[in-house]
């Protein structure tokens, strides 16, 4: 008995690693940052917390070691990656405003903070590097579903929008072809419409919460709701639960120099989407279709057939997560900017 008690805790001690994760005070890396302490993993995040912010983290800050950094300074980040076994790089500038109005800083962020990564884990021997790219490196993709051959596209250069797209395509070359030599394995995960509490104002979910909860305290037995676009775009949402759930079978199964989209296959109108929303709230809408944003894609949903094979299989409906969201986005509208 006590033989296989030291075997079990051999074991055990062989699979705990130390996990980087910049951007960990973002969205999707704060939940990642929860579900890598939950298996037993230890965990650095380096942010600078201009996107993310450090209430993402509540309840586990002090099991984590967190570095105030600038993914752009190679300095820093070289001596965030030191004595890591593996790197979770999420930091880049998210936000379609951001894409638009700042260009030039997503491109900085995305691809200096690309290279430092690389240095970085190349002088400290980090072997394994995990990237999360994203569902705009299609832009409109010429399938859909959209598997992960699908080519990758930049339409217009002159057209900012496309920084955020760019960044991730040149980020995911700079992945493959010095992971070839420098890295044991390289991952690379592309998330489509991640959605739930605190992901952030500027989202569509978000956006349409907060629009019908301003329309649900009129009298009006049907309000009118204007949105960008006609309502006919599709798009195929993922709880940020499920999506963390595919996410580590990535990082524990997914191969080296594979690429992995995470997502669901339930394709969504807008209007639709819209139309759910507004019951949450016992409202009926008049859908006001207006401009979309140049570049704005119509439909995105992705082919999950790769992530399936590692054994995903998303089990949040979307109302329950729609649901669970609208609550956290009406407790909160004080954090609202």
């Amino acid at each position: 008995m006590e033989n296989f008690t030291h075997k079990l805790a051999q074991k055990i001690i062989i699979k705990q690693r130390k996990y980087l994760v910049t951007g960990g005070s973002g969205f999707i890396g704060s939940a990642l940052v929860r579900k890598l302490l939950s298996e037993g993993h230890s965990v650095r995040v380096f942010d600078n917390n201009s996107r993310g912010n450090l209430r993402r983290l509540d309840g586990v800050i002090n099991d984590i070691e967190f570095i105030d950094g600038d993914i752009r300074e190679l300095d820093q980040v070289k001596k965030a990656c030191k004595g890591i076994d593996s790197v979770c790089h999420l930091a880049f500038v998210n936000g379609t405003r951001f894409f638009y109005e700042l260009p030039e800083l997503v491109l900085e962020v995305g691809v200096k903070g690309m290279m430092n990564i690389l240095d970085s884990c190349i002088s400290n021997n980090v072997e394994e590097l995990i990237l999360a790219s994203s569902s705009e490196v299609y832009q409109s993709p010429m399938e859909v579903p959209t598997s992960e051959n699908v080519p990758l596209v930049i339409p217009d250069l002159h057209n900012p929008r496309y920084s955020y797209g760019g960044g991730k395509i040149i980020s995911e070359l700079l992945a493959i072809n010095y992971g070839r030599k420098n890295f044991e394995r390289v991952v690379i995960f592309r998330p489509h419409n991640v959605y739930g509490p605190d992901m952030g104002w500027e989202h569509v979910i978000p956006e349409f919460i907060i629009k019908m909860q301003s329309l649900a305290t009129t009298n009006k037995e049907t309000v009118d709701f204007p949105i960008q676009g006609s309502g006919s775009e599709t798009r195929a949402f993922i709880f940020i639960d499920d999506f963390v759930d595919g996410l580590m079978r990535v990082i524990e199964k997914g191969e080296h120099l594979g690429v992995y989209h995470i997502g669901t296959s339930h394709e969504i109108k807008l209007s639709q989407l819209a139309d759910k929303i507004a019951k949450l709230f016992n409202i009926s809408i008049n859908l006001m279709p207006g401009e979309l944003s140049p570049g704005g894609t119509l439909r995105r949903c992705p082919d999950i057939s790769k992530l399936k094979k590692l054994g995903f299989n998303p089990n949040t409906p979307l109302i329950t997560g729609l649901e669970i969201s609208k609550d956290w986005y009406l407790k909160n509208l004080n954090l609202k900017k």
